[in-house]
């Protein structure tokens, strides 16, 4: 009982003691300065501290090691991360070490793990850097994935965007991102050192950039006022651009006409092109850019490793057009310069070609006429004499999609072109002389140098990514019932072909390409100068039952091609596809309508 009263009494004997210390003068001086050394001290350790996480995010400490310097601040330095117009900088903590304090604490303590792995040499050397890029890439990639591309949006927000200063093909692309819940990271990777994601399967792509509903947000209204004003802007410049060629090609449509008149009074051993008694000058003319596609096949366009746009494609039905439409001209100078998807570059191959097209309908046919450039020839190094197709210098083809085509309607002509088809890159890989049905259905004995063009439905199965076997549908060929049942529904391609000194064509497109028993044509091309002009006439109720009827109230897909300087096969231009109706609200192809007695 005493212990336990003497307690408290040891307790308050001890407070008394301190209390009594801190009475005294010099134990209250001592007191200060102990606060004061630690609030110094606090300080000075904190801006150590802060001095030294400073010190390791800058790009000397980031590069200080070889592995570093020599590998990937190498394909740094060439990006406009490193050095641009406007002179703003972003180094490697920038984009790896996030701004806010927690979170670059614990980027700090991750990274501890890759001092160990330095130490240990684990990618010391090129060669197993490289083995290992893939590994570190799906670390960042899967990290920033999480955090909404955090170092990204430090300096980037969607909310801060102007669409004015955007290409088409990004305004679009971020006006998705708003509403579909994607993050930068999902389009903007190898943005600063090189991408292996072509490494990635499908399967692994489609889960790392699927869309995560929790970042969606709202769009702000300065991003839509941005896309009206620029939206207007182009509309007026495009305007503006279609007046003066208007005026331009009315000037050289009356020397042209001139020219076809003079041939057609035999003043020329050249044959006229029939103008079938229409007249063009009251015929507004549609400016259709033809481009160089080098191999991209209709299987390249659906793998997400080789397409970014193969998720729109596929799952959200995006045209071609509706991505790439303003940029063809671009793509086709990629193209045609061998930077991608062309094996064999031609030098000097133009990249485009401006095609004007002109429509006009009497109610009983659709009434075409076609203009384009000649261009200086640019001899072909792979083939003997430099031209491939030394009889044609020049072929206009058109293509209109059947009610039934799969995918035709977003993709157009691109529907037939596969990877496995002649001149294409798994051409070599398929023996096309081991589907006697083809041969026979072709009538034609080149098959034998390759397949033609084709339509996935008339295949057994389509590899799109050539695990199995070459890209493509390869001689799977589905049996004659079965192709006839699809023909019969509308699964083919109506193909319309133009050559100098020969009739025009018309066959279709399922198995393969069958130019005969196509709908009943008339048509003509002919170089005039230093251009080509073509016309064609089409009935718009053909009397087979298996041809394309074109009716009021439906809407067609159709794409046009040019094989120029002797080309052949996969070496032409090539239109995205194009929506056609006798209904002009619906068509992105105007069509005049005229009277039956003008034919």
């Amino acid at each position: 009982m005493s212990e336990l009263k003497a307690a408290p009494a040891a307790r308050w004997s001890i407070v008394r003691r301190i209390t009594d210390w801190l009475a005294r003068p010099v134990s209250r001086w001592i007191l200060a300065g102990l606060v004061v050394a630690g609030f110094f001290g606090g300080v000075l350790f904190w801006g150590a501290f802060h001095t030294v996480v400073e010190a390791s995010n800058t790009l000397e400490f980031c590069t200080g090691c070889h592995v570093m310097r020599d590998f990937v601040y190498k394909e740094y330095a060439t990006t406009i991360h490193y050095q641009n117009r406007t002179g703003v900088k972003a180094t490697c903590s920038d984009c790896h070490v996030p701004k806010e304090w927690f979170p670059k604490m614990m980027r700090k303590v991750q990274a501890t793990n890759e001092l160990w792995h330095w130490m240990l040499g684990t990618i010391d050397t090129k060669e197993k850097f490289e083995a290992k890029r893939l590994e570190l890439a799906t670390h960042v990639w899967d990290r920033m994935k999480q955090t909404d591309s955090l170092e990204c949006r430090n300096c980037h927000t969607l909310q801060s965007m102007n669409p004015e200063f955007q290409k088409p093909r990004a305004r679009k692309v971020h006006l998705d991102a708003f509403t579909s819940g994607q993050t930068c990271i999902d389009c903007h990777k190898g943005i600063a050192h090189n991408s292996p994601r072509e490494r990635l399967t499908t399967a692994q792509i489609e889960a790392l950039e699927k869309p995560n509903p929790a970042f969606i947000r709202p769009i702000p209204p300065t991003f839509i006022d941005g896309l009206a004003r620029v939206t207007a802007r182009e509309e007026a410049e495009a305007k503006a651009r279609d007046e003066a060629a208007r005026a331009a090609e009315q000037a050289l449509r009356t020397r042209i006409e001139a020219e076809l008149a003079r041939k057609a009074s035999g003043d020329s051993g050249a044959a006229a092109v029939d103008t079938f008694g229409v007249d063009w000058a009251a015929v507004p003319a549609k400016t259709v850019t033809l481009f160089y596609p080098g191999v991209s096949s209709f299987e390249w366009i659906q793998v997400a490793r080789d397409h970014t746009g193969a998720r729109g494609f596929l799952r959200t039905g995006e045209r071609c057009n509706e991505c790439h439409g303003k940029e063809v001209k671009d793509i086709g100078s990629k193209l045609v310069s061998g930077t991608k998807n062309e094996p064999t570059p031609i030098p000097g191959k133009r990249p485009w070609i401006d095609l004007s097209v002109q429509a006009a309908q009497d109610g009983t046919d659709l009434f075409l006429r076609f203009e384009w450039s000649d261009t200086p020839h640019a001899p072909v190094p792979f083939v003997e004499g430099g031209k491939m197709d030394p009889q044609h210098a020049s072929k206009l083809s058109m293509m209109i999609a059947g009610p039934a085509v799969a995918r035709a309607e977003q993709g157009g002509c691109w529907v037939t072109c596969h990877h496995d088809v002649r001149s294409m890159p798994d051409a070599a890989r398929v023996d096309p002389t081991a589907a006697p049905g083809l041969l026979a259905d072709a009538r034609d004995a080149a098959i034998a140098q390759g397949l033609t063009k084709y339509l996935a439905e008339s295949r057994e199965r389509i590899d799109l990514q050539g695990k199995d076997g070459p890209r493509g549908g390869g001689i799977a060929v589905k049996s004659a019932p079965d192709l006839a049942a699809l023909r019969a529904a509308g699964t083919r391609m109506e193909l319309l072909r133009l050559r100098p000194g020969r009739p025009a064509e018309s066959g279709s497109v399922l198995a393969q390409r069958l130019m005969e028993g196509g709908v009943p044509i008339t048509g003509s091309i002919a170089q005039v100068g230093d251009r080509w002009v073509a016309t064609l006439r089409r009935p718009l109720k053909p009397s087979d039952s298996g041809d394309i009827g074109i009716v009021p109230g439906a809407v067609y897909t159709v794409g046009f091609a040019v094989h120029d300087d002797f080309a052949d096969a996969r070496f032409h231009h090539v239109s995205l596809e194009l929506r056609l109706a006798l209904d002009g609200a619906a068509s992105e192809l105007p069509i005049t309508s005229i009277a039956p007695s003008r034919r």
